[in-house]
Formats: C-alpha cells, sequence, structure tokens
C-alpha cells in the first residue's frame, strides 16, 4: 500500500480535510468521541421526515399498535444496519464502500452505489428539502397571510435554498458538519422534548388511545405488519451513511451504542409525537400540523429549527454518498475537487424539486422499495465479515488494483455478494410488493426485511463457498491479522 498519509491524498484531490481522502484514518485523524457520535445521529433522527414517518405509521394503525410496530421494526432495521455498516468501518478507519470490496468486489462495489445507494440518498435529500420548503412556507402562510399551496413554487424555491446551504456545508467537510450537530443536537432534544410534554397536557389519553387509524386496509393483521416493515426499512435506510460517519469516531464503542440507541432512541421519540399528532390532529405531514400543535409563534419557531435541522441532516447523509461515489469510480473522479462533486450529487435532488408532491405521496413506497435491496445488502455483508472473514480483512488488498489484489474476484465482481443481493430482493418482492401493496400471507407474519437479509446472508454463504472458497480465490481466511493504523 501506498506510504502517503490521506491528508496527503486529500490535499492531492483538493479536499480540505483528511476524512475525505481514501486511505484508512490515522487514530489521530478520527475527531468524534462518544458524546460527539450522539450528537450526529440525533440530528440526524430528529428532523421532520422523522415526524412524517410517525404520521405515515398513523395511516395504518392505532397509537399503542403504532408504538409497538415502530419499536420492533426501528429494533429490527437499526440492528442488522448497524452490524453491516458500522462495525468494520469504525475498526479499520476505511470509508464503508471501500470496505465493502471484499463482499462485492470493487466493480460491484460500484454497480451497487450507482444504482442503489445513489437511488436511495438522491430520494431522501430530495424529501428532506421539499420539507424545508413546505416548512417554510407553512410559516409564511401563518405569519404573513400568503397562500402558498403544498406543490407551489415557492416550496421549490426554498427547497433549491435549503440544497444551496447543505452544499455549504457539506463542501466544508466533516468538521463544519459536526461543529453546527453540537448545537442542533441539543435544541433538537429541547424541541422534541417539549412537543411530547405539550402533547400530554393538550391530549386525553383516552382521545389519543381510542383514536382510529388514518388510512387503513380491512385487515388488522396486514396494517400492522404493513407498519412494522415501513419502520424495519426507516432503520436499515441508515446504511448509506453510518459507515464512513462511524470511522470518524475514536473508539469502537464511540461508534456502535451512539449510532444504535442514538438512533433508537432519538427516532422513535420524534416518531411517536408525529404518530400521536397526526392520530389527533389528522394529518401525516408534520409541516400542516405543527403549526397548529405549538402554536403560531412558537409553532413556527419550531418548524423552522427544525427546518434547518433538516440541512444538517442532508449534509450529513450526503457527506458519505459522495465519498462513496469517489471511491466507486477509481480514477475517473479521484481528481475532481470535493466541491464539485457535491455539487453533481444536488442536481437530481434539485430537479426533484419542482415537483414536490411527488416524494410526498410516495413516501412509504419509496422507504420500504429502498428496504428491499438494502436489507439483503446487509445480510451479505454479515455473512462476509463475521462468518466467513471472523471480523478480519487485509488492508493493503482493499487498494491493490485489479489481479494484484485478492478482492478482485472475476473482473472485479463478487458475484457471491451481487447474487445474494439479488436473491434477497427478489424474496422480498415476491412476498411484499411496496408498489402495487399486493402481499403473500406468510408477509403478515414474518414482515419481509428481516427474513430478506436471512436469505441474503445464506445466498451468501453457499455461493461463496462454491465459486470462491473451494478454490482459493477471495482470501476469506487471512493468515494475518492487520488492524487499522495507529
Amino acid at each position: 500500500m501506498s506510504g502517503s498519509t490521506s491528508r496527503e491524498r486529500a490535499v492531492d484531490t483538493g479536499d480540505s480535510s483528511g476524512s475525505l481522502g481514501s486511505l484508512p484514518l490515522l487514530r489521530k485523524e478520527r475527531i468524534w468521541n462518544g458524546a460527539d457520535f450522539t450528537g450526529v445521529n440525533i440530528s440526524l433522527a430528529i428532523a421532520t421526515w422523522a415526524f412524517l414517518v410517525g404520521g405515515s405509521t398513523a395511516l395504518l394503525v392505532g397509537f399503542q399498535q403504532g408504538i409497538a410496530a415502530m419499536v420492533i421494526g426501528n429494533a429490527i432495521g437499526l440492528g442488522f444496519m448497524v452490524l453491516a455498516s458500522v462495525v468494520a468501518s469504525q475498526r479499520y478507519g476505511v470509508e464503508q464502500y471501500t470496505i465493502l470490496r471484499p463482499v462485492f468486489g470493487i466493480v460491484g462495489v460500484g454497480i451497487l452505489v450507482f444504482t442503489v445507494i445513489l437511488i436511495t440518498e438522491m430520494g431522501w435529500s430530495s424529501l428532506l428539502a421539499i420539507m424545508v420548503g413546505r416548512a417554510v412556507t407553512q410559516v409564511s402562510n401563518s405569519t404573513f397571510g400568503t397562500g402558498f399551496g403544498p406543490e407551489s413554487l415557492m416550496v421549490t424555491f426554498f427547497a433549491l435554498v435549503a440544497i444551496a446551504v447543505s452544499w455549504w456545508i457539506l463542501s466544508r467537510g466533516p468538521v463544519t458538519i459536526g461543529r453546527f450537530n453540537k448545537f442542533i443536537a441539543p435544541g433538537l432534544i429541547v424541541v422534541t422534548v417539549f412537543l411530547m410534554i405539550f402533547l400530554v397536557l393538550n391530549t386525553s389519553w383516552d382521545t389519543l388511545l381510542t383514536a382510529a387509524p388514518l388510512a387503513p386496509f380491512e385487515d388488522d393483521h396486514l396494517n400492522f405488519a404493513l407498519a412494522v416493515e415501513f419502520n424495519a426499512g426507516v432503520g436499515v435506510s441508515w446504511y448509506p451513511v453510518m459507515g464512513s460517519l462511524a470511522r470518524l469516531t475514536k473508539t469502537p464503542k464511540a461508534a456502535l451504542w451512539p449510532s444504535y440507541l442514538g438512533l433508537l432512541g432519538a427516532t422513535l421519540i420524534a416518531q411517536v409525537v408525529g404518530m400521536a399528532a397526526a392520530l389527533t390532529l389528522g394529518d401525516s405531514d408534520p409541516t400542516v400540523w405543527m403549526l397548529p400543535f405549538g402554536g403560531p409563534v412558537l409553532g413556527a419557531f419550531i418548524l423552522l429549527f427544525i427546518a434547518f435541522a433538516n440541512i444538517t441532516s442532508t449534509s450529513s447523509i450526503v457527506y458519505s454518498t459522495v465519498l462513496a461515489i469517489r471511491q466507486a469510480s477509481g480514477e475517473l473522479l479521484s481528481r475532481v475537487r470535493w466541491a464539485w462533486l457535491c455539487a453533481a450529487f444536488f442536481v437530481l435532488p434539485a430537479i426533484l424539486a419542482f415537483f414536490p408532491g411527488f416524494m410526498y405521496q410516495r413516501f412509504m413506497t419509496f422507504v420500504t422499495l429502498s428496504g428491499a435491496f438494502l436489507a439483503p445488502m446487509c445480510g451479505a455483508i454479515i455473512a462476509d465479515y463475521f462468518l466467513l472473514r471472523r471480523q478480519r480483512v487485509v488492508l493493503e488488498d482493499l487498494y491493490r488494483h485489479r489481479e494484484q489484489s485478492a478482492y478482485h474476484f472475476s473482473g472485479g465482481i463478487n458475484w457471491a455478494g451481487l447474487g445474494a443481493v439479488a436473491a434477497g430482493a427478489a424474496f422480498y418482492l415476491v412476498i411484499y410488493n411496496p408498489v402495487t401493496l399486493t402481499t403473500l400471507p406468510v408477509f403478515s407474519y414474518i414482515t419481509a426485511s428481516f427474513p430478506s437479509a436471512i436469505v441474503g446472508a445464506l445466498v451468501y454463504l453457499v455461493l461463496a463457498r462454491v465459486l470462491y472458497i473451494g478454490r482459493g480465490i477471495g482470501d476469506y481466511a487471512p493468515t494475518q491479522k492487520v488492524e487499522g493504523r495507529s
């Protein structure tokens, strides 16, 4: 492996921070302790989209079932998401898509990054920006008496402003993101706790517990399964960003527990508030109910504050994705300046901002369809890293080119990995189609994300043994344990 440091590589590529480089981070370059990373995760988790998830859950189930569905779904989705993304990247200090090369091959990683990951994160970015636009126009309507509709050009305008501010923060690297999050995270906790207290004081428990779901199907069992699956999709949808953020932490403990408990706790609190407000006020959109919920002055302040938190959330999720694009492109984008890559990422979200109703109308479909591919990806990664490689990766081979790398496989593709994703996604879509909402009877008992992750793991184990392990390909049993650089 090259003797140059990641900071030297950062200078070569025009980056302002060594954490934007492709090589493993030095211990001294890891900037976040447990409290810092908890703050990052809280600011990621508590944004208007989290309230929207709670409101969308209220479409299917009532309050008590909704809490159960959100706890079960998020706990499951976050569980295998954290194992697949956080552990290896933190241990070796390697960007999460680089450390995926043993699972999918360098070309295979590129295929997944430029399809599943890119589409997923562009979708989330556009949704967050549109929610900022809706929040600002709602405040304008309440304060100044304007009449901007939820799909007006002013929503688009403020969404584009949100994208521009996100780009400005993102272009300055993760240090700037972390500085914003130190202020945003405590404020979000205060806001969410206030909303919870306000809800308890102004809503009778009888009203809340007896409130009917907003738009359920006839089968109650199916409604609960759909709610669990939707929230599991929310949990696993954190996958594209968490590994590359976790590698900035100083210790495994500072990465693992803030990732799981920080995201789980903050997400659930925000979702419960969103669900309760939707059930009592009759609208799943937080940009609609937050003003009447908190009052014209306080509600406006809260809505604008959370809207800004959406911008910091966007910066955090896009950081990992743009880093993945750079690594997956090989030499093609290695010399392009970080700020220009970030700007290129935002082109499609900016276009989608001109259609603000699109992502709202298809929010649940988007989340669950993303989970159909991310869940088996996580299953394959867990099977590779924990079961076959026993948490051992040869760092030099991650960066060697073509046949020089043990992780080259066939033409740069580990077909066991891609086959596992395809098989798991097919299994998911057979038992549950998020587009048509058709399900097999078994879905009501096992849902789809977790079993599709299991299918992905099993298929990977079988294919890896048949295609590579028996032939001595892929270095599945490294003779020397290589730790992250110190």
